[in-house]
């Protein structure tokens, strides 16, 4: 379990637990996402990339095509499972392996790029951003990479908010709206910023996709009791069954940082 003081008033909480769901329901990046990545060369042929946070090999797995040779860590050990098996279903061969982030050991210039995809707010930057300034090459990039849905635009994605903080009040998740994904200060140092950029995209989900898809947040499954989640799985299918058809989009945005090695 992990417990960071900022986040959730410091309530534990462990992607592990969340594992199925997250490998069953939160591959939804669209298309797009990934093709202004690769427009701009990254995370293509002839590149090593790493993806740290990687939960279930989302971005490896999907960018696997454009032929870089990746490697995916995560502190989550039951999600590293998850990800080789639907790697190896898929034919692709990633490298996973449980590591914190922090606690990434290879020799300078190893990667051309390193990803971190919706996992920003984990890791310890005093540690993380020299160690990888060191081991990106110069010139390589550091990808940070988010989506989000939209509750004050989007009806059903703000009804399943309230429920979570109904069940889970210290869940600070909520309340997202369009912004540049944070760049922790600490990467000022040794990156330069050579793109922010916010895109609007809506993502098209069924009500059990979309329920999956919330009890694969870390304010639901991650975190709740046996109990708690019992109780969330059947209020929130009754509000989608109440409120939503059956196949409908939510209002979601991307935001992507491209962070330059000084070196």
């Amino acid at each position: 379990m992990q417990k960071i003081n900022d986040i959730d008033s410091g309530k534990p909480f462990d992607w592990g637990k969340t594992s199925e769901d997250y490998a069953k329901f939160r591959d939804i990046y669209p298309e797009e996402f990934y093709k202004k990545l690769t427009d701009r060369g990254l995370c293509v042929s002839g590149q090593r990339v790493l993806d740290i946070g990687t939960g279930t090999g989302v971005l490896p797995r999907n960018l696997y095509s454009f032929g870089a040779k990746w490697t995916g860590t995560d502190i989550a050990e039951n999600q590293i499972e998850q990800a080789k098996i639907l790697a190896k279903q898929q034919g692709m061969d990633i490298e996973f392996y449980t590591c914190q982030a922090e606690d990434l050991d290879y020799p300078d210039d190893t990667f051309d790029i390193v990803t971190a995809g919706q996992c920003i707010w984990y890791p310890d930057h005093d540690i993380l951003a020299p160690k990888l300034a060191k081991i990106i090459k110069k010139g390589g990039k550091f990808l940070i990479l988010y989506m989000g849905w939209l509750p004050f635009e989007d009806d059903i994605a703000g009804r399943s908010e309230d429920i979570i903080k109904k069940f889970n009040p210290v869940w600070n998740g909520a309340g997202d709206t369009v912004h540049p994904v944070w760049i922790p200060p600490q990467y000022n140092e040794f990156f330069d910023i050579t793109l922010e950029e916010q895109t609007r995209v809506d993502i098209p989900f069924t009500r059990e996709s979309w329920h999956g898809r919330m009890r694969a947040c870390r304010g639901v499954g991650a975190s709740l009791s046996p109990s708690e989640l019992e109780m969330w799985d059947k209020e929130h299918m009754q509000m989608l069954n109440d409120n939503a058809p059956e196949q409908f989009m939510i209002k979601h945005y991307i935001a992507i940082a491209e962070l330059t090695n000084k070196k």
